[in-house]
């Protein structure tokens, strides 16, 4: 796999630390051990999985690992996954497991958090180091999440909401691990 830039890397980690971010609370209270806190680029693409914060958050993040699904997986588990169907009833239940292990597999390698982007975007990146619109960024380690506020004394993380869904997943493509 093609190596990202260390200058485009480091252009990414400063883009996603200055950047507000939006998140859905899930309905488990474990979901943030579990799996990481899921960010999405915009409240719109919040929305897709429910009810965002009113107010977006800042995490801080110092090693990502960044890429589309396919090369994010690929790097971490050296395979392409094959991801089940929307039509699958156990969809969210086989998507939460596959999260859960990409972070456990994540945190071991070293990384922190986890961008995902578009195939094509993503092939950009590598390319101009353009950083696209959409992304979405799980944040792995818990001590990163608001450490934001300590640098913005006047934003306190949002109380946590339990009544919100779960990250669903809707998606057929293939995960590369």
């Amino acid at each position: 796999m093609e190596r990202i830039k260390k200058e485009f890397l480091q252009r990414m980690i400063s883009h996603i630390n200055r950047k507000a971010w939006w998140h859905v609370p899930p309905v488990d209270p474990e979901a943030y051990r579990k799996r990481g806190k899921f960010f999405a680029s915009t409240f719109a693409e919040a929305e897709f999985y429910g009810r965002p914060l009113d107010e977006p958050e800042r995490p801080q993040v110092i090693k990502p690992l960044v890429g589309s699904e396919r090369a994010v997986c690929r790097v971490l588990f050296g395979e392409v996954i094959h991801f089940p169907s929307d039509r699958d009833k156990d969809i969210l239940k086989k998507r939460f497991a596959l999260d859960a292990r990409i972070k456990k597999t994540a945190l071991v390698q070293g990384y922190d958090s986890i961008v995902i982007m578009h195939p094509a975007c993503y092939t950009e990146f590598k390319r101009t180091g353009k950083i696209p619109r959409m992304l979405e960024l799980n944040v792995l380690t818990p001590a990163l999440l608001f450490s934001a506020a300590k640098h913005h004394p006047h934003r306190h993380p949002p109380a946590a909401r339990t009544e919100k869904s779960e990250k669903p997943v809707g998606r057929n493509d293939e995960i590369s691990l």
